[in-house]
């Protein structure tokens, strides 16, 4: 009986001494967890960003092969400050390494491609605390414009959710890159469709950011019904901005890229809803 009587005194300074603390600790911490989650919420509501865009425990680095496209192949990245470039390369080695890319029709996949379409995607969501797209994990290249089986049409282009894969053609994706303020870019443009579907499907901060700017964006057209008229009227953007919603804001995401001063000159208002929608605050724009 004493024996009893002293094993369950050990037990007790025990559960007293670790298993209570630790079990108070774990709720704490779970507690802690969930009010910085909903700060960060009303934080990104309010202020229209996230609290913190970049945090790393190590920064990844491309190879030296790599890290020579990214340099001389990729204008942005010049553009960017020190500090950004680092960021950028390690938000590109993460792509490249997270993602599966495949050549159809024959086509070798090469460094320069995987790093060309890398730094687009991350150029588009660099503002973004979570910046690779939870859509995509698989890229598909064509050499040339190619047959969609989905779509029964030939294709430059397309992002296909359910298959989580975002398809190529590499001659029309290297075109968008030749001439740099013609307006038409399809990796900008696929990658803007890719964007913004994510964001419809998911509950993060950036996601909230972008379809929160998205909507006050739509309620800004619907409210200024002439503008509609103009912009029709510019000529700026492409007839097939006006297809539908996913379509507009790709158009305009290619227009937002490549001739920023131009837009901002003619729709300020609209620009500074990409801008806000992107967090893109960043190589001058």
């Amino acid at each position: 009986m004493l024996l009893k009587t002293e094993q369950e005194k050990l037990e007790w300074e025990l559960i007293y001494t670790y298993i209570i603390p630790i079990g108070m600790g774990i709720i704490a911490l779970f507690i802690l967890f969930r009010l910085v989650m909903i700060f960060q919420y009303f934080y990104a509501r309010h202020f229209k960003k996230p609290i913190v865009t970049h945090f790393y425990f190590k920064l990844k680095k491309l190879t030296p092969i790599q890290l020579s496209i990214l340099k001389n192949e990729y204008p942005l990245f010049g553009k960017l400050s020190d500090k950004h470039q680092s960021y950028f390369e390690h938000r590109v080695a993460t792509f490249i390494d997270k993602t599966q890319f495949i050549g159809r029709q024959d086509l070798v996949v090469t460094e320069q491609m995987r790093v060309l379409v890398a730094a687009t995607s991350i150029m588009l969501t660099f503002g973004f605390r979570k910046y690779l797209l939870d859509l995509l994990n698989t890229v598909i290249l064509y050499p040339n414009e190619y047959y969609s089986e989905i779509n029964e049409a030939n294709h430059k282009g397309e992002t296909n959710p359910q298959l989580k894969a975002i398809v190529f053609s590499w001659k029309d994706f290297k075109h968008g890159y030749n001439i740099g303020d013609d307006n038409l870019n399809l990796g900008i443009h696929e990658f803007g469709h890719a964007i913004h579907l994510n964001a419809s499907m998911n509950n993060d901060v950036s996601s909230l950011v972008f379809s929160q700017g998205f909507q006050n964006l739509t309620s800004y057209l619907q409210k200024n019904p002439t503008l509609r008229e103009n912009l029709i009227a510019s000529k700026y953007f492409r007839a097939y901005a006006y297809t539908n919603q996913f379509e507009f804001f790709a158009v305009l995401l290619e227009n937002f890229v490549e001739t920023p001063k131009e837009f901002k000159s003619q729709f300020p208002h609209l620009y500074g809803y990409i801008k806000q929608m992107l967090n893109f605050k960043f190589a001058g724009y």
